[in-house]
Parts: structure tokens; sequence; C-alpha cells
């Protein structure tokens, strides 16, 4: 056993030459993704058709595979097209070359204006590409590329997969590729060449044939002809012919009192620079043969006005500046800041006034304390401080952060009533409402929550955001802030309507803001309409007379009763035990106090009906009063508190926190049942010995259910009787009219408190930081931005605009109905406020450049327009009739007068040194040729030469062959696509 196990104890050290290595490792993993991505086997697609490239969707497919601890992503990028017949799929053609191979030699989608860049050197409808995953990764040493190429080599041919591989090699930016196709028998090897310095040899097309053919290296003697395609582009920077025809605002003209560029009110629009900066021409020669054409050092038949395709693109500016969007950007910034009003003003809590008010504060033990003389106060330093804050206090005109001139231009235009003598006594701000009213456009602010475009909520907006624009930014908002406050205490106290705003209860539809200014409107009607209550009657009046005072009041609120009688909405905060409530009425409610409650609590007893009757509006048309016949009075009512959103959300949480107790749904019933109590005591003093049928039958019909029967005597008669609900033990109707008391709508407590509701608002308005008042506003500035899109898209008609312009309400109306919206949203919405500004821009730049108002021929003006809406949608487009059409005889004028601008202004390139003017220009011959031609050398030149022949040997199959080259002024390019037959090689 010992000398068994002794071998045992021993260590060998096998190598297992079996397992495989990191590089077979890796192309498993590539054949892996092939086989999982299905691209194995020959699937043949339908020819392509033409603009297919562009006008077709390319969808990609990655996964991420590993070379050791090296990461590569694997794309597939294809080509989306209906699936042809799925047997043929199947099928192994094995004579057929691959689809790749074919593609190569497809003319439809030569130089497509958007693919992807192996796309258009090669022309492929599907591919795969292995790329570093990493974008600063590169794979750079020739024996790395090398490896991955043999890789790549093995795993298609292990797979079967037909589709092409590429692998990129060096920096990404450079774009460098080499693949490899293979079919049955066949392959093509795709290789690269990137210089940044062209030889001058290969500056023209018989330089780059030359090199095709020694690259194709044909056995045959006479080659068969090569197919040529090519493409310069000329590039079109100078517009200096064309003024862009935006103006800057003339902000002077507004103090002047000038039509200025300008006005408040009016939001600007446009682009502040000219938002197209390139034309590019790009002229085709699609389907040229060797033999047919010359291009050489010396000589070229290219003329670029001869040219059978003329193509267009323009290159727009980057984010170029917008007015509109600038305007709303910066209003929006205001939004984060956190400062108050007094801060921004310079009227600090730090400073002085902020101890002076601390002392007040404890005065009583001031007086009760001995205390030294205060010597300290007496220093110079406080004596300089005081009288600064003095000076601050009355700041002087150029101090203000608005002058003088701006701000009363800017009252004067939401207060237009404040230039008349007397401030106007109706509320609606324009006579002529009624059509806009009913508009679509006007209608917006129901779905952004703002305000309606003639109310003063909405022309606040715009003031603001001018001024934080170009009139003293945040300190000017604040200042006119301030002041618009000031005017609203100012008009609460005089009783001066503020003009711009609907009548009526509060609009929930709108913002916060505009509620409130709704809500101290309603403040200063209802003092309003009680001071002249007061006027009217006499302070000597007897109680008898009351009946007619109330009769007098009755017309003025004719119209409101009847309006508001519907309204729900009773305000809880009226209702109150409190002893500090204001009565409107005269001090003659002794004759009341012999009427004891017993008497009301039966309903109607003859002692009630020696009462005389007050408060009456009008008779009831047809009711009488059910025990006496007497006919039946409607009393004039006390309107419904009108509630702002915050009032009625308040309103909400105070009556859910009640619970569900029997006392605390008691005490929900009463503080709901306040405005009910107060129109069954008018009703009572209207109607002296009435019971609570009658006013059941007047208040809620339903509640009073009518039956045909038939009496003692045989007669039909109409018997009525109080519904079910009435009927409920201990029920709030019953119990309200037993509680309330024969007094007219003028001496009740008031349900509304108008004084008490104003100064809530006019406190609310004061506290108000700049920017919680942008957040109120925002929705506004937002409404205003698309009108004046909308405005200024009619005048453009673009149909890509008119759909964004819709996405824009639609998402707006979602962000802006929630009470925060967040940052990020409404930053969306500006973007694309902005982005819709920058197309107008475009659309009229092109317009101005092409000169579409100056065609006299109405079909060359329709042909124009839509030429210049398409560059704007289009990545590329054709030009009709190329260099001799409508269209191409303007972008030919266009680069003759650029052509010239740059000869006459720029005399120094005349006189540049030879070296320079030959890198330019390149040979003496060409520099010749342009000078007389009207464009300049072309920025630059793309040429496709395509072949079938057969490689290696002349019995090979024939088999296409390809090379693309480009050729700017810093770069020079050729992609080669070469296919072999590997049959018997």
């Amino acid at each position: 056993m010992a000398a068994d196990s002794e071998p045992e104890s021993e260590v060998f050290e096998i190598t297992d030459f079996t397992t495989a290595s990191e590089w077979e490792r890796f192309i498993s993993k590539v054949e892996e993704v092939l086989n999982d991505w299905k691209l194995i086997g020959n699937s043949l697609g339908k020819p392509l058709e033409k603009g297919i490239f562009t006008s077709g969707t390319w969808e990609e497919k990655s996964d991420e595979i590993s070379f050791a601890d090296f990461k590569f992503s694997v794309t597939h990028h294809y080509l989306v097209q209906d699936s042809t017949d799925k047997e043929g799929k199947d099928e192994v053609l094995e004579d057929v070359i691959p689809q790749s191979m074919q593609d190569l030699l497809c003319m439809n989608n030569d130089f497509p204006p958007r693919a992807h860049c192996l796309v258009r050197w090669y022309g492929l409808r599907e591919f795969v590409v292995i790329a570093p995953a990493a974008n600063h990764d590169a794979v750079l040493s020739e024996s790395k590329c090398n490896l991955l190429l043999s890789s790549v080599s093995i795993a298609l041919g292990n797979t079967g997969c037909q589709v092409p591989l590429f692998v990129q090699i060096h920096h990404k930016w450079r774009r460098m590729y080499v693949g490899e196709c293979q079919g049955h028998g066949v392959r093509t090897d795709f290789e690269m060449v990137h210089l940044r310095k062209v030889p001058n040899q290969y500056t023209h097309l018989s330089g780059l044939l030359d090199i095709f053919k020694s690259k194709i290296g044909c056995p045959l003697t006479p080659l068969p002809p090569v197919s040529i395609a090519i493409r310069f582009t000329y590039v079109l920077q100078d517009w200096q012919q064309y003024f862009w025809p935006q103006q800057p605002p003339d902000i002077d003209a507004l103090v002047g009192g000038e039509v200025g560029g300008l006005e408040f009110g009016k939001l600007p629009f446009g682009a502040c620079e000219d938002p197209i900066s390139e034309l590019h021409l790009a002229t085709t020669w699609p389907h040229l043969t060797e033999g047919i054409i010359v291009d050489n050092d010396v000589y070229s038949d290219l003329d670029p006005i001869q040219a059978p395709h003329w193509s267009v693109r323009v290159r727009k500016a980057e984010n170029p500046q917008c007015l509109l969007g600038d305007f709303v950007t910066e209003f929006f910034k205001i939004c984060r800041r956190k400062e108050s009003t007094d801060e921004i003003l310079g009227r600090s809590t730090f400073e002085e006034e902020g101890r002076e008010i601390a002392d007040i504060t404890h005065a009583l033990s001031k007086l009760t304390e001995p205390a030294p003389v205060p010597i300290h106060k007496l220093s110079v330093s406080n004596m300089v401080h005081s009288a600064k804050k003095k000076i601050r206090k009355h700041r002087g005109v150029e101090e203000s952060p608005l002058n003088n001139d701006v701000l009363n231009t800017i009252l004067l235009f939401l207060f237009p009533d404040a230039a008349s003598e007397k401030p106007l006594d109706g509320s609606s701000s324009t006579d002529n409402n009624n059509p806009v009213s009913e508009s679509e456009d006007y209608n917006l602010y129901n779905q952004f929550k703002s305000a309606p475009s003639d109310s003063l909520t909405y022309k606040l907006a715009l003031c603001l955001c001018m001024i934080n624009f170009y009139h003293g930014g945040l300190k000017g908002v604040a200042h006119l802030w301030q002041e618009f406050v000031l005017e609203m205490r100012f008009r609460w106290e005089n009783n001066f309507l503020i003009p711009g705003l609907a009548s009526g209860p509060p609009d929930l539809r709108c913002c916060l803001l505009h509620q409130k200014l709704q809500m101290l409107n309603c403040c200063i009607e209802r003092k309003k309409a009680r001071d002249e209550g007061r006027k009217t009657n006499t302070s000597d009046m007897y109680p008898g007379d009351a009946g007619r005072a109330g009769d007098q009041l009755g017309p003025d609120n004719l119209k409101d009763m009847d309006k508001e009688k519907g309204e729900v909405g009773k305000s809880w905060d009226s209702w109150s035990d409190s002893e500090e409530e204001f009565f409107e009425c005269l001090s003659d409610t002794e004759e009341f106090k012999g009427n004891g409650q017993e008497s009301s609590k039966k309903g109607g007893p003859k002692e009630m009906t020696s009462l005389k009757p007050e408060g009456r509006l009008y008779q009831h048309g047809k009711l009488t009063l059910l025990h006496n016949g007497e006919p039946l009075y409607i009393p004039v009512t006390q309107e419904p508190a009108p509630m702002t959103e915050d009032l009625l959300e308040e309103q909400s949480e105070v009556l859910a926190k009640l619970g569900t107790s029997a006392e605390g749904a008691h005490l929900r019933a009463r503080m709901q049942s306040a405005c009910l109590l107060s129109d069954m005591e008018s009703f009572k003093a209207a109607n002296p010995g009435c019971f609570l049928e009658d006013f059941v039958r007047w208040y809620s019909p339903r509640d009073y259910i009518e039956e045909e029967v038939i009496d003692e005597k045989g007669n039909m008669v109409l018997k009525g009787e109080l519904s079910a609900r009435m009927k409920i033990p201990s029920n709030m109707w019953v119990e309200a009219w037993e509680t309330a008391k024969p007094i007219p709508a003028r001496r009740q407590r008031r349900l509304f408190d108008d004084t008490r509701e104003a100064e809530k608002v006019l406190h609310y308005l004061a506290v108000q930081k700049p920017a919680d008042l942008a957040r109120h506003l925002l929705p506004c500035v937002i409404h205003a931005a698309v009108l004046k899109v909308k405005e200024e898209e009619n005048l453009e008609n673009i149909s890509s605009v008119k759909k964004i312009i819709k996405q824009i309400i639609t998402h707006s109306s979602k962000v802006l109905h929630f009470p925060n919206p967040e940052d990020k949203k409404l930053e969306e919405i500006i973007h694309q406020i902005t982005n819709v500004e920058a197309i107008i821009a475009r659309a009229r730049s092109l317009k101005a450049k092409f000169g579409t108002e100056k065609c006299e021929q109405e079909e060359e003006k329709e042909d124009l327009e839509r030429f210049v809406s398409c560059l704007l949608e289009q990545p590329e487009v054709l030009v009709v009739g190329a260099g001799r059409g409508h269209a191409g005889r303007i972008i030919h004028k266009l680069f003759v007068n650029a052509h010239r601008l740059t000869e006459s202004s720029d005399e120094a390139a005349a006189m540049a040194p030879p070296e320079e003017e030959l890198k330019r220009m390149g040979s003496p011959e060409e520099r010749r040729q342009n000078s007389v031609s009207d464009f300049p050398p072309p920025a630059g030149r793309e040429l496709i030469l395509r072949t079938t022949v057969p490689r290696p040997a002349p019995y090979s199959r024939a088999l296409p062959q390809r090379m693309y080259s480009v050729l700017t002024k810093e770069d020079f390019r050729l992609a080669g696509a070469f296919s072999s037959d590997t049959s018997f090689f």
C-alpha cells in the first residue's frame, strides 16, 4: 500500500493542449452572435428602389463580446424591408452571389443624403460592425488588425454567414473599417485608405481610374468598361448680398411714444442671426462610362452647370439666438430666485428697520424698566444710516430700477381707465370681446390654466416678461410688482373696479393669481354697492319705510340675483357666531324683539302677518302662499360668497377633518347651510305668514310633491306635501327654518365679508416673491408664446410646424394643469417653442434668399415656395431642371454674386504666394479654369467606380468590383470592395 501511495503524492504538471485559447473563444463568440441573429445562409431581398436608403427605416441590434479583457461591441445594421418569399430563403442558392455583392453594383442609391458611412461608401443594405466598446479604445497595431480580420474570416467561413462583417480599426474619429463578405466560392474584401494630404495624381478621374484598374489586376486584355458616378459639392457661405431681415427691437422708441419694433403686450419674434449658415449644392453625373468624359490634371469636362442632377441641402446654424425663446427662458429663470421683493429693492430685513420693529414689540417693558440714556443712538454712524434709509425710502427717479417714463407707460397699458378723469365702472376689458372669445386661440387659457388673452393678468405677465428682459431684470420686475400691489390697494380703498377682469366670481379655469384679482374685484363691487346703498337710504328713515328701501335695492340686484341663483359653492367662512361681524343695516332691529322665537318656530302664525313685508324683489308669476292666499314674493337675497381654488381646497380640508361622528356631521351641515339660512330669513321678511312649504316650492320645487286627489265634494284638487327627504327627523331644512328670523338681506350678517376677503387678497399679493409671481404667470407667458408662434406660422404656412404646435399645446395642457409642474417639463415646453421659432426664422431666411416674393409668375412662385418648404423638412432636395430650372438659376446667381464679391474684396488673395495658390486651387490649368467658372472650387469631390471582371484568373467567375473616393480640403479617402473567385484558389 505504501508503495502505491508514493507516486500519488508527487505533483505532475499537465499541459492540456485541447483547451481553447482566448482567440478561439473570441471566434466562437462571434459565431454565436451571428447564429443568434439568424444571419446564416443566403437571404436575397428584392432590388433596392431609388431613394430607399433615405426614405426607408434603418434598425440596429447590438451585443457585447470580449477578446480576453478587451471589450468589443457587435452591431447589426439593416434596412427594414418587406419579407419576400419565405420558402426561397431557406433554400441554399449555390450559384447566386451574396446580396451585398449585388448591392455593390446598384446605382439607385448613390450618394444618399443621410446614412451610415459604410452605406454611403459601399451601397450596402445590411452589415455587421465589430468595434471597441469604449469610445477611447482603439485597435492600432497592424498585428491586432490582422488578428481581428482573420477571426472574422474564420467566423464567416464556419457559420456560412453572407452578411459583410467589418472591423473598426484606428481611432474612432477616422472611421476606418476593414471587412469581408463570403459566399459560395466567392469573397469580397473591403479595404480602405485614409490620408490627410491628397497626392496630386489622384485629384482627378484619370488618376483614380489608374488606381482602380491596378488594384483589380484584371488579366483580360480589353478591360470591360468602368461605370462612373461623380458628385461635386459646392458650399455657399457668403450671404453678404442678402441682409438678414430680422430687425432688432427699438427699445428707446417705447418711451418716446413712437411705434417701435417692440410694444408692451406684444412679444418679439425671430432669430437675431441668420439661422441658415451654409447652402450646399451637389452637382451629380450619375451614369458615365469611361472614355465618354475627360477629367485629368490639364482639362476637365465636368462643368457644374451642365450636370444632369442638382440637389441642395442647407446647413442650419446651431441653436440660433431667438428672441421669443430668450424672452420666455429669461422669465423662467426668475422662478429659481429665492429673494423677496424687499431684499431685491434694497430694504432687507437685516437693516436697522428690523431692529426698530423689535424695539416696538418690547415697548411696554421698556416703559416699566429704568434704563440709562441711550447715548449710543446719537452716534454719527447711526445718524448717517438713518439718513440713508430715508433717502432710500424716497428714492430718486435715476435710482429706481424702472424710470418713470417706462413705468407710466406700463401702468397706462395695464390700467387704461386711469387716463380718464373718472375710472370706468365696467369691469370688462373690451367692448367687442364676444367674437374673440369664441375662437379656439382665445380659449387656450382653459387648457393652459392661464388667463384670457385680453385680461389684466395676461397683460401683466407680458409686461413683467419684457421688463425682465429689457428694463432692469429682476429689480425691474420687483419694482413693477410693488407698484401693481399699491395700485390694487388704491382701487380697493377708493372703490375703483379693476379693468381687464371678467365680472362674476373667480374663474377656477384660470391661474390662481387671476382668481385672486377677480376676488378683489368682487370685494370692490360689493363695497361699492354697499356704499352707494348707504347714500340712497337716508339716515333718518322710519322703520316703516324699510320695505320701500328693500324694494329700492331690488332692481339693482335683479340681474346678479338671477345669475347667481343656481350657484352652488356656499361659503363656510361666513357662518360664524362671533361678534366681529359687519351688518349692512339701519339700526332698526328693535321692532323684531317682540316677535320671539316661539312664534317663528310654528311656521306662520297670525302675529307674523302683522309684520310689514320687507326686501321684496318682485312677485312670483303664479305661486301664492298656501295658508293665506297672498301672492308669493321673491325676496332680495345675498349672493353666495365667491371663492378661489385655494379657499375651496382649504374648506374641503376643514370639512374633511370634522370626521364622520354625529357631532362632526351636524357641525358640517350647519357650516354648509349658512347660505340657506340667509335665504330663509329673506323669504320670511318678504312673505309674512309663510310656511316652510312655501319656501320649498320656490327654492327647491322638486322637494314639493303635488298630486291630484278627490276631495269630500268629489272635485279633483291638487294636494301637495314635502318630499321624503324633507320629512326626515332633525332635517337641516326644518331646523334652519325654525331658527330663521324674518330679516331682510340688507340687515343680515354678511355671507361674504368683502373687507376681510379683500385684505386677505391684498396681503397675499404683497407677500409674493418674484419667483412665486413668475410661477403664477408662467402659464400666461407660455400661452402668449404659443399664440405668437401660431400667428407667425399662419403667415408662413408650414405644415410640419402646425403639427409641432399641436403637440406643444397638448403637452403644455398636461403639464400646466398640475399645481407645481416640474422644471424639467417646463424647460421642454420652452425648448419646443424655441425650435418652432427657429424653423419659422429659417423659412423666412430661405424665402428672402430665393426671392419668393419677387416672383411675378404665380406658377414659379408656388414652385419656389414648395422648394423652400422641402429644404426645411428634407435632408436633401432635388432641383427640378438642374441648372436650367428656375430654382437652379437663382442658386447659380447666388454663387456668381458670392464669387464676384470674394474676387473684388479679397485683393490679398490675388497677391498670395504661388505655393498657397497651388494648395487652394490645384494645378495651374485648374486655376485657370476656376477663374473662368462661376463656381468656387468644389468643397468635396466624390466618385464611384464600378465594373464586373473575373478575378484572379481569366477563367474565374466575373464578379462586382467597386471603389469609392472622396476628396475634401483636408481629407482623402478611398474605400474599395474587391471580389474574387475562391473556388480553385
